[in-house]
């Protein structure tokens, strides 16, 4: 059944590829020109960035996870960040979000309460999306009425299927009749009762995250802290196009952080894999509109390859280096 989700989630990326592949056909060769002349010093810098948004990552995962285990280290919160990037490729992203809470158990941070923990720092990290958005759209006014004025019914569709998604993550966490939902359904797939105990695990769990997501959420002091660092991890990745144009003057940081961010705002709301294809395709219609075309392509590939490939790259460097070090330090018998 996995392997068929798989394949299946593989063939609607490779759809989604052969559209883009099309709709840009006649730009591909001067995008490959142009990700040529793309310089050693603007790959190591727009690498740097990814790096950067991975550290505010688990700076967050390390100040939520320390509720419920004091001994959680921020390095345990920046490997938790490329551990789920790793897995967030390697499975089109439906793995990311079990991987996070594989980890955290294994860092004494309860099953349920990691649970809960990802599901409000994943809703926090896509209000801080539209947050971002919408601050950066009214700041750069001028240029954005400007490009997409003619897109406007689009974006505000796209604020509020954000909205409405933050909201279905925190019933899905705190609201009791959710989770009851969840267990009648279990109970009618329980024909002869062989589920019986893990039903019961799952109640209990579910108790528990109501409990602790519950407490979390009342905490403002800590939510509107989170929101500030998910703010300030953003400006990293969405200042990548401003780096891969450096010293062309085609485009402001102000707009690159504007435009990045209306792009994955909308892109966020399709539902694509972990992404895949929707983000290249708007990404590349929206910069199209500031810059040329091949240009636009080659920002959207080189932003995919920094913020998607490269710490896919990183994650599976620290995990085969963490599993050699437990090799190496394991007693001999």
């Amino acid at each position: 059944m996995k392997n068929k989700k798989l394949w299946f989630k593989i063939i609607f990326v490779a759809i989604l590829i052969l559209i883009i592949l099309y709709t840009f056909r006649g730009s591909w060769r001067d995008i490959l020109n142009q990700l040529a002349k793309t310089s050693p010093l603007i790959i190591l810098l727009i690498g740097g960035a990814s790096v950067v948004y991975h550290l505010f990552e688990g700076w967050i995962t390390c100040s939520l996870s320390k509720r419920y285990n004091p001994r959680f280290r921020y390095r345990d919160g920046v490997y938790c960040a490329f551990f789920c990037s790793f897995y967030r490729l390697s499975t089109l992203g439906s793995g990311q979000g079990v991987a996070a809470v594989i980890f955290l158990g294994k860092k004494e941070v309860g099953y349920s309460e990691a649970t809960g923990l990802y599901m409000i720092q994943y809703m926090l990290h896509k209000v801080s999306i539209a947050l971002f958005s919408g601050i950066f759209f009214v700041i750069n006014w001028k240029v954005m009425s400007h490009h997409y004025k003619n897109y406007a019914g689009y974006l505000i569709l796209a604020y509020v299927l954000t909205v409405l998604i933050a909201i279905g993550l925190i019933l899905l966490a705190v609201y009791p009749k959710s989770h009851s939902l969840i267990l009648w359904l279990g109970n009618k797939l329980n024909f002869h009762h062989k589920l019986d105990g893990m039903l019961k695990k799952l109640e209990n769990g579910a108790r528990i995250m109501e409990k602790s997501t519950s407490e979390l959420l009342k905490d403002w002091k800590t939510i509107v802290i989170i929101v500030l660092k998910n703010l300030a991890k953003l400006c990293f990745w969405y200042s990548i196009p401003f780096l891969i144009l450096l010293g062309s003057g085609e485009i402001s940081i102000l707009t690159s952080l504007s435009v990045t961010s209306l792009s994955v705002m909308t892109a966020a709301v399709i539902p694509t894999p972990a992404g895949i294809g929707s983000t290249e395709l708007i990404m590349t219609s929206l910069y199209s509109l500031v810059v040329d075309v091949n240009k636009a392509g080659a920002i959207t590939l080189l932003y995919r390859i920094a913020t998607f490939i490269f710490p896919f790259v990183v994650g599976g460097a620290l995990i085969l280096a963490g599993r050699s070090l437990k090799r190496f330090l394991k007693p001999s018998r």
